[in-house]
């Protein structure tokens, strides 16, 4: 057995009774779980659906969505999964770079036959499925300003949740499944539980506070949680207590906090705390740390997992103390579809592979190796950063607002924001004698990107400036910070009440902006899922009321936000 499907019906053979998925809509068995996946698979077998197949799906979290990614494996194919919050166009671009041969919601049923490109081969169904064949594809971040889909086999994702050492499932462990399907942290999260005998357990769909993620993980005694670097920060600083049940808890995404890492170990010494590294094109965790004490400046990202092998390597391809880190075993995608430029670029020649032919993944990170063997992440190698755990090349904001009307050159770079975490910044020179207006580099940035691959702020400036060697000089901008309210085509209106002016005041702090009128935007201040968590639990706090962080994208404003506190109040 070397496919995803196959292992999960021979766990539900083994354990047919046992609740194997909960939802906020239910609870399946084992067995109900693989019937219905079954009746999924049948489905798509009628309509050509088999080997090699790509298949979209289009949903938030939900049971359904968990039954739905396992029929289309029982079919044969390969599930794309897209984020109902992304952007159209960049999610009609990446379907179609996909071919896939349909589109599905969470519940299985066809939104779309196929993209406008054309169906892809529907595969052969007398042909079964192996280890080598697709199971996912996930989108990462390209320069070009288009996503890249990453292919990943059914192996790698057997070699992530099968037999680690990181994570060792026991048949009484309750997964949480939180991360967005189009995010590869949810292989982990999804695949680990049903492949090994345990529960999983599905997230409402929206965006929760942390306040809200906490309590669920309390209320249902998750045991085993997956967190992104900023949002483990966000949850350790006031909600700690609220994870006594969990036994381990796996961070990632991004740099892992210090002194973060140090309050979990010493108010929760019974966990396990585990800094989760790697790339997409490795599936998901390349490396693995259990953080201790003692052991947390710099968080090191630990030793390769079973399954992959890892070398550091200078510039020549020599063995180094300090180099770049390159990836090497069954973790690895297959490369990126229809993009045999890029992934020849990625995906290398190993020389020391046994047999020849084997291939190494360029990871683009700068670690260093200690004397005990445990690797340290120091910096990357390229313009690649995290920006809420997403992997996002500046490039790619950079390509499409050069191509805005107005603009005769842009460059985007990484700066921390209020809150230490980062965040992109734009920095734009208009055609002379042209107006650029930052609300419609919004408006069109919004339509091209996801929210975490947009600049949070925007500048217009003269001219960009130059390194001596006639580059943009991106050091020097990154170094450029404002707090400026940005151009808004709308007048600053001041804060009336006491409700108002504790809420500019909080937004201030965390967009970084000094001056917020009543009527400003949420998002056109630079607002974002993240910090949509982080405002709705300080205002909640402050004002003793429920708000939640869709409240900020239904009230977007000062006076919006402001009226519904008081209607709260009341």
């Amino acid at each position: 057995m070397d496919t995803v499907h196959e292992l999960f019906s021979a766990q539900a053979a083994a354990t047919p009774h046992k609740v194997a998925l909960h939802g906020h809509d239910g609870a399946l068995t084992y067995t109900q779980l693989d019937a219905r996946a079954d009746e999924t698979a049948r489905r798509l077998a009628a309509r050509g659906i088999g080997v090699e197949a790509r298949v979209g799906v289009l949903a938030e979290r939900s049971l359904d969505l968990v039954v739905t990614l396992l029929g289309i494996l029982k079919a044969g194919a390969a599930y794309v999964p897209v984020d109902p919050r992304q952007p159209d166009h960049w999610r009609a671009r990446a379907l179609r770079s996909a071919s896939v041969s349909c589109l599905l919601d969470a519940t299985g049923a066809v939104i779309e036959p196929s993209t406008p490109a054309g169906p892809a081969p529907a595969g052969d169904r007398a042909t079964r499925a192996g280890g080598g064949n697709l199971a996912y594809v996930a989108f990462t971040s390209g320069s070009t300003g288009a996503p890249k889909g990453v292919a990943i086999p059914h192996e790698s994702v057997l070699r992530l949740v099968r037999d680690q050492a990181y994570a060792p499932v026991e048949p009484d462990d309750r997964f949480l499944q939180f991360a967005p399907v189009a995010f590869d942290a949810s292989t982990f999260e999804i695949w680990a539980p049903l492949l090994n005998g345990a529960e999983l357990l599905v997230h409402p769909p929206g965006e929760p506070s942390p306040a809200e993620l906490a309590r669920f993980v309390s209320d249902h005694k998750i045991t085993t949680l997956w967190l992104t670097a900023g949002l483990f920060q966000q949850v350790v600083d006031h909600h700690l207590d609220l994870l006594a049940n969990v036994r381990r808890l796996v961070v990632g995404g991004d740099v892992v906090s210090p002194r973060h890492a140090e309050l979990v170990l010493s108010r929760l010494p019974g966990i396990r705390l585990v800094n989760g590294y790697g790339p997409t094109e490795n599936t998901t965790f390349t490396c693995c740390h259990d953080i201790t004490a003692g052991d947390t400046d710099p968080v090191p990202v630990g030793r390769p997992i079973t399954g992959t092998e890892v070398r550091v390597l200078d510039a020549r391809l020599r063995p180094a103390e300090v180099g770049e880190l390159y990836a090497v075993g069954s973790g690895l995608a297959r490369g990126y579809l229809g993009e045999p430029g890029q992934t020849g670029a990625r995906f290398v020649a190993d020389p020391w592979s046994s047999p020849p032919g084997g291939r190494m993944y360029r990871t683009g990170d700068l670690v260093r190796v200690r004397s005990d063997g445990v690797l340290e992440f120091l910096e990357r190698s390229d313009r690649q950063v995290k920006i809420n755990g997403f992997r996002v090349e500046p490039g790619e904001a950079e390509t499409v607002l050069a191509h805005l009307p107005g603009v005769r050159s842009a460059a985007v770079v990484a700066q921390p924001g209020p809150t230490g975490a980062l965040r992109l910044a734009a920095f734009v020179a208009p055609h002379r004698g042209q107006v650029v207006s930052v609300l419609g580099m919004r408006r069109q940035m919004a339509q091209a990107l996801p929210d975490y691959a947009r600049p949070a702020t925007y500048r217009i400036v003269d001219e960009l400036p130059l390194t001596a060697n006639g580059k943009v000089d991106r050091s020097a901008l990154a170094g450029t910070v404002s707090r400026e309210r940005p151009d808004l085509f709308s007048d600053f209106v001041p804060p009336a009440t006491g409700v108002e002016t504790l809420i500019a005041e909080i937004w201030s702090d965390l967009l970084g902006v000094d001056r917020i009128g009543i009527d400003d935007d949420f998002i056109a201040l630079g607002g974002h899922s993240l910090l949509s968590m982080r405002m709705a639990e300080d205002v909640a706090r402050e004002f003793g009321v429920t708000i939640a962080p869709r409240d900020f994208y239904l009230r977007p404003t000062v006076a919006g936000l402001a009226a519904l506190v008081e209607e709260r109040r009341r």
